[in-house]
């Protein structure tokens, strides 16, 4: 499995400040997710649970998702992005993985 590229959250937060809409993937469980996302008006929010991801095969897609776009994917910590990632990665999709996930970015956030 190649490695995957991974992003910080600076990094993260210079894009959100930039011009490009950033696509945000966040694979936690709904409930999590509805207690707290990254928001911002150039940041496109998607929550599909790590469970939805996991059960991809060979050929399917995402009807959310287009292969063009780059796609940041976190969680809580980093670790089933970095598995949902490598998924995606897989079927196609320009994957990058928040380094140390939601808990990284609050941090930085401070």
């Amino acid at each position: 499995m190649l490695a995957l590229k991974r992003i910080s959250p600076k990094e993260l937060l210079e894009r959100i400040r930039g011009e490009e809409k950033v696509l945000l993937l966040d694979v936690r469980a709904e409930e999590k997710y509805n207690d707290y996302h990254i928001e911002d008006s150039q940041v496109l929010s998607l929550n599909i649970p790590k469970t939805v991801i996991f059960n991809l095969e060979e050929g399917d897609e995402l009807a959310q998702i287009s292969k063009e776009q780059r796609l940041v994917v976190t969680c809580t910590t980093g670790n089933s992005a970095t598995r949902c990632a490598a998924i995606l990665d897989g079927l196609g999709y320009q994957v990058e993985v928040l380094e140390g996930g939601l808990t990284a970015w609050k941090d930085y956030r401070k």
